[in-house]
C-alpha cells in the first residue's frame, strides 16, 4: 500500500509517496527552468511555492539526442519527456522528519556530457536506501550544447559560464542537498558523490571546483574514461563557433531563442564536423574550473576526499548490444584496423600490441580481444592513473577495483560490459535482469557490492564483512579488489597488460573514442 508523506524544504512543502518502507520524492526542482533567457546562464534557485507540491513523478530529462533501446539496455534508459525545465532531483529515504543523520549518496548519471538521466528505472534508489539505511539522491542537469557550449569568443560577458553550465547545475543540486537533506533524514555533513561513466567524470570535475568544496565528503568513480583531461579552451571555443555556424547565427544571444530540436541538430552537426563530443564538455575556464582533475601541479581541493575508483574488464562490449549479430565477428584485418585507429599507433605497433595481448590469452575471438584491449586503453589505464595520482597526493586514500564478473545474457557475448556495475551497486539486478541475468550468483555479488559501497559512504573505507581485507592503493604494490564470484584483492593484477597499454599513446578524448566506435 502506498501512502503520502510530507516534507518541508526551503522552497515549500513536498508531498511524496511511501511504499515498502521507503519514502520517495521525485521531480523536485532544485533550480528554475533553463529555457529562453535562462539558456546558458548559471542556474537560479527555484521560486517558493505556497501550497503543498506533489513530488510523485519524475521530472523532464535534459534535451538530448535519442539513443537506441534494446531489452538489455532498457533499464538504463529514461523514457520520460525532455525539456529545459530539467533541473530536478529525486530522493529515496527510509524516514523523514526524524532527526536522522543517515549517510547521503548523490548519483551522477552516465551518458558522457551529452545524454542520460537520473530517472532511469535501474537508478531507482529504493533498494540501496533500504539496505543501507542511507538517503539516495539522483538528479538531472543540462547536457550537450545546452550545458557545455563555450561561447566565450563572442565577447558577451553574460555567457562567460556557458561552457560549464551543466556542472554549475550539479553544484546547485549539492547546495540543495546541503540545505534540505536534514528533513529527509540525511546528514549534510556526510555526503558521497558517486557516478558511472560520464557520471564518474563529473565526480572528478567536482573535485576541482572551488564552489563544490565542502558540499561532499567522499567520491566514487565507476568506469570513467575521460576524467584526467577536460576540454581545452581552444577546442571548446571552436565547437561553440561551429554550433552557431550550423544554425546560421552569428550572435550567441540568438542561440537562446533557437528551438530545442534545432539546437540538437546543430549540436549533432558540430560533432560530426570532427569537433567531437569532447569539445562539448567541462572546460578549464579560469572561473568555475581552474585546472584539470588529478593535476599534481595544481592546488588539491580534494585532499581530504577518500576515493573509490575502478572499471569493468570489457567496458567496450556494452556497445555490442546494438550491433547486428552478423557484424559481431571481427576478422584479423578488421581487428588490426580497429586497434590501429583506436589506440593511434602505426601498423608495426598494432601487430605487436595484438600479438602481446593474444599471447597471454590463447584462444580468443577478434571481437573479444578488441573489447579487452580497448577497455584497458580507454578505461582501466585512466582508473589506475587516477588512483596512483591520488595516492601520491598523500591525503585521503584511494581504493582501486576491477569488475570481472561476466553476465550470462545474450549467450555470454557481453562478458563484463560498461554499466554492469550499476545494478549491483543499486541493488537492482532484478530490474536489469535482461542485462545481468538472475540467480544465486547475481544475488551474492549484489549483496557484496552494495555492502562495499555502503561501507565507503559511511566511513570512507570500503572494507566490510563480505570482503577480505582491502588496503588503499599504492604504487608499490598496486592492490586492486576484484569483484567476481570470488572477490579478493590482487597486487598489480594483469601487470603485463598494464605495462603494454601504458606504452601506447594516452587515450585523449571522446573524439578519439567516437572515431573508433
Amino acid at each position: 500500500m502506498t501512502m503520502d508523506t510530507l516534507v518541508e524544504t526551503t522552497f515549500g512543502k513536498l508531498r511524496g509517496a511511501v511504499g515498502e518502507g521507503i519514502h520517495s520524492f521525485k521531480g523536485i526542482p532544485y533550480a528554475q527552468s533553463t529555457a529562453g533567457e535562462a539558456r546558458f546562464m548559471p542556474p537560479l534557485k527555484p521560486e517558493t511555492w505556497p501550497d503543498v507540491r506533489d513530488a510523485l513523478t519524475l521530472g523532464p530529462q535534459a534535451p538530448q539526442p535519442e539513443r537506441p533501446i534494446r531489452p538489455a539496455n532498457a533499464w538504463i534508459r529514461d523514457t520520460t519527456p525532455t525539456g529545459e525545465d530539467c533541473l530536478v532531483l529525486n530522493v529515496y529515504t527510509p524516514a523523514v522528519n526524524d532527526g536522522g543523520k543517515r549517510p547521503v549518496m548523490v548519483w551522477m548519471h552516465g551518458g558522457g556530457y551529452f545524454t542520460g538521466s537520473g530517472g532511469a528505472t535501474g537508478l531507482d534508489g529504493s533498494n540501496l536506501a533500504r539496505r543501507g539505511d542511507v538517503v539516495v539522491v539522483t538528479l538531472n542537469h543540462r547536457l550537450n550544447a545546452f550545458g557545455f557550449s563555450d561561447l566565450s569568443d563572442f565577447g558577451d560577458e553574460r555567457f562567460a559560464d556557458a561552457g560549464n553550465a551543466g556542472m554549475l547545475d550539479i553544484v546547485m543540486a549539492l547546495e540543495w542537498v546541503r540545505d534540505n537533506i536534514g528533513n529527509f533524514g540525511g546528514d549534510a555533513g556526510n555526503v558521497t558523490v558517486f557516478g558511472q561513466s560520464g557520471g564518474g567524470s563529473k565526480v572528478a570535475v567536482l573535485m576541482t571546483m572551488p564552489s563544490a568544496k565542502g558540499l561532499f565528503h567522499k567520491a566514487v568513480m565507476q568506469s570513467s574514461s575521460s576524467h584526467l583531461r577536460l576540454a581545452t579552451q581552444e577546442n571548446a571555443s571552436r565547437a561553440g563557433r561551429q554550433l552557431l555556424s550550423e544554425l546560421g547565427l552569428d550572435d550567441a544571444a540568438a542561440l537562446q531563442h533557437a528551438p530545442t530540436d534545432r539546437m540538437l541538430e546543430g549540436y549533432a552537426a558540430a560533432v560530426a564536423a570532427n569537433y567531437g563530443n569532447d569539445s562539448f564538455r567541462p572546460v578549464v575556464d579560469g572561473r568555475s574550473i581552474l585546472n584539470h582533475p588529478f593535476d599534481l601541479d595544481s592546488p588539491d581541493l580534494a585532499s581530504d576526499i577518500p576515493l573509490l575508483i575502478g572499471s569493468c574488464e570489457t567496458e567496450k562490449s556494452f556497445y555490442d548490444i546494438t550491433l547486428d549479430p552478423a557484424k559481431l565477428p571481427m576478422t584479423s584485418e578488421q581487428l588490426h584496423a580497429q586497434v590501429k585507429r583506436f589506440v593511434g599507433i602505426d601498423d608495426a605497433q598494432t601487430r605487436d600490441l595484438i600479438a602481446d595481448y593474444t599471447d597471454r590469452r590463447g584462444e580468443i575471438s577478434g571481437r573479444d580481444l578488441f573489447n579487452v584491449l580497448s577497455s584497458d586503453h580507454m578505461y582501466r589505464r585512466n582508473a589506475v592513473a587516477a588512483a596512483e595520482i591520488k595516492s601520491k597526493q598523500g591525503g585521503a586514500p584511494a581504493y582501486l577495483y576491477e569488475f570481472t564478473w561476466k553476465t550470462p545474457v545474450l549467450d555470454g557475448m557481453l562478458k563484463t560490459p560498461h554499466t554492469l556495475c550499476i545494478p549491483f551497486v543499486f541493488g537492482n539486478v532484478e530490474i536489469a535482469r535482461e542485462f545481468t541475468g538472475t540467480g544465486p550468483e547475481q544475488t551474492v555479488l549484489m549483496d557484496t557490492v552494495m555492502e562495499t559501497w555502503l561501507a565507503f559512504a559511511r566511513t570512507g573505507n570500503p572494507n566490510n564483512a563480505r570482503l577480505p581485507d582491502w588496503s588503499p592503493y599504492d604504487a608499490s604494490d598496486r592492490t586492486t579488489m576484484i569483484f567476481d564470484n570470488e572477490c579478493g584483492p590482487i597486487k598489480d593484477p594483469k601487470r603485463e597488460d598494464r605495462l603494454t597499454i601504458n606504452a601506447c599513446p594516452k587515450f585523449i578524448s571522446d573524439q578519439q573514442w567516437s572515431a573508433a566506435a
